[in-house]
């Protein structure tokens, strides 16, 4: 019968302690190396959250301009529907009541409840306001009308933009606020941010001085 050789070791022979040793250290550098991955995993998702949060706000102002641009254009549209020949001069006009700052943005309506102004001036026709789609209405009228129509427009989608029409006026000696042949500037503007402390270069028609940061589309009809 064969005997079974088993060949013992001692324990505190350098051979066992350099390996002791050895697995030792290999475990202290697994978790150096996983420290590490988790610092490079946490820096590479903040990265990915800054970059969505910038993707957001580009998105959002981008759809703020979109829409704003869509709205100037419908009212653009309606001036020129609503022009009527000039009287003093070869061209088309639009009435007075056009250039008043108080038809646009509410600014005679008073909201009871809500914050909101679309759902406090728009959802229900006011009193106050001609409705020139149910009945007729006088050229200051629809002035009244377009306004309101294009203040609840703009405000559907950004509850703090506003529109307003200036005039460029060409001759300021006639009755007509804005003369046939001057520039009509249809102008929307709402509150903007910069991007990650980086400061945007703002349109000097959209800001009135310098303590504001907003921005605005600006359209020119010319009748």
């Amino acid at each position: 019968m064969q005997g079974v050789k088993i060949n013992c070791s001692n324990a505190n022979s350098p051979l066992n302690i350099n390996n002791a040793n050895a697995f030792l250290g290999q475990t202290g550098v697994g978790m150096v190396e996983v420290l590490i991955t988790l610092f490079i995993l946490s820096v590479g998702l903040l990265g990915v959250a800054s970059l969505q949060f910038v993707s957001a706000l580009s998105n959002s102002d981008a759809l703020n301009r979109t829409q704003a641009v869509l709205v100037a254009q419908q009212f653009s549209e309606r001036l020129i529907a609503n022009a009527v020949p000039s009287a003093q001069r070869d061209g088309f006009v639009v009435d007075n009541a056009y250039f008043s700052s108080n038809a646009y943005n509410f600014a005679d309506l008073t909201c009871i409840s809500g914050n909101n102004p679309f759902e406090c001036f728009c959802q229900t026709h006011p009193a106050d306001i001609p409705n020139c789609q149910t009945g007729e209405c006088s050229a200051q009228e629809f002035a009244m009308f377009d306004a309101h129509e294009m203040s609840c427009a703009v405000v559907q989608s950004n509850p703090n933009a506003t529109i307003a029409l200036s005039c460029t006026d060409n001759d300021n000696t006639d009755a007509d606020v804005c003369s046939a042949g001057s520039i009509h500037n249809v102008i929307i503007k709402w509150p903007t941010k910069s991007l990650q402390n980086h400061s945007k270069i703002l349109n000097s028609d959209c800001n009135a001085s310098t303590s504001e940061s907003n921005d605005c589309i600006v359209i020119e009809v010319t009748l």
